[in-house]
């Protein structure tokens, strides 16, 4: 169980990475930083839209189109963001409008694939150090 919720976590906290990154590298992508609930908002329904939508459309990619089938991670977070900025008001994705929309789904997929591949590692060696260490 604890397991799980430490996935879950990393999973949030790799999606947050992500859109903070998308907010710090593109001009057209902006996090309303005054609004932290909207952005908290827009991290767990990214989150849940990623976990969801990456699953179904791999399914369909291998169904009706398998040659893309490379592309269903950056096709997902294309369809996360696009429900998100639509959701939330604390997300917006604007001028450049064509460069944002094909850059951000690159760069939040990329930190997140990132993050979820590298945070278990700092929070599992942190665990383990934990289990080694001697009772005091």
């Amino acid at each position: 169980m604890i397991m799980l919720l430490l996935r879950g976590f990393i999973f949030l906290l790799s999606a947050a990475l992500g859109l903070i990154v998308a907010d710090w590298v593109l001009p057209g992508f902006s996090i309303d930083w005054s609004d932290w609930q909207g952005f908290a908002l827009a991290v767990v329904i990214f989150a849940v839209l990623q976990s969801v939508l990456a699953p179904f459309i791999m399914k369909m990619t291998h169904r009706h189109a398998p040659a893309f089938l490379g592309g269903i991670g950056i096709l997902s977070t294309f369809v996360s963001l696009l429900i998100v900025e639509w959701l939330v008001d604390g997300l917006n994705i604007g001028t450049p409008v064509v460069l944002t929309w094909i850059l951000a789904p690159l760069i939040v997929w990329l930190v997140t694939a990132l993050a979820t591949w590298l945070l278990p590692m700092v929070f599992i060696k942190r665990k383990v150090e934990e289990r080694r260490a001697p009772a005091l």
